[in-house]
């Protein structure tokens, strides 16, 4: 099966996410403003805050700009962001005051946290009998039971043993 080639990177376009990084760095408040309405449509305030909240730090002083940058995140666009979804200027100028504003910085992806064992037969044996549990409540009891008590639970619903074989 073919894939589709990757379009060229074009990154003096203001839609390149280090040009949007770095004008979020500046505090550049009227960068949105400086973009066509097309590039206004593609903007995506949501992948922009996702790269913005994290930035590489090796030194102790980086770190604590990095801290800066997630504690900044959190307090100012994870609260209210979601709510301005149809304002994407007022996104963008509610993201540019996690910026402490000294330097552009490195940013990094924060990607979605997997889901461990989702998977697992015995994750799927605590789906089927507790389906109304989140799948953290699900690894908890997972994690606070062993296999021998996670048996006798299937035994006590009921369950025959080639049924308990399957998942375990």
């Amino acid at each position: 099966m073919a894939t589709k080639p990757k379009a060229p990177v074009d990154y003096n376009s203001k839609l390149y996410i280090g040009n949007e990084l770095a004008a979020l760095d500046r505090k550049d408040r009227g960068y949105y403003d400086s973009m066509t309405t097309e590039e206004q449509k593609k903007f995506s305030p949501f992948l922009m805050i996702r790269w913005g909240s994290s930035v590489e730090a090796g030194s102790p002083d980086e770190r604590l700009v990095q801290a800066y940058y997630v504690q900044s995140t959190n307090e100012y666009l994870n609260r209210y962001f979601f709510s301005l979804s149809k304002h994407p200027k007022l996104q963008w100028l509610l993201a540019t005051t996690i910026s402490p504003n000294k330097k552009t910085r490195r940013h990094t992806w924060i990607a979605n946290k997997k889901r461990e064992g989702s998977d697992n037969k015995l994750n799927k044996f605590l789906r089927e009998i507790y389906p109304h549990l989140k799948e953290d409540e699900i690894e908890l009891l997972r994690s606070i039971n062993d296999k021998r008590d996670l048996k006798q639970l299937a035994r006590d619903h009921g369950w025959d043993d080639t049924r308990i074989k399957e998942y375990f």
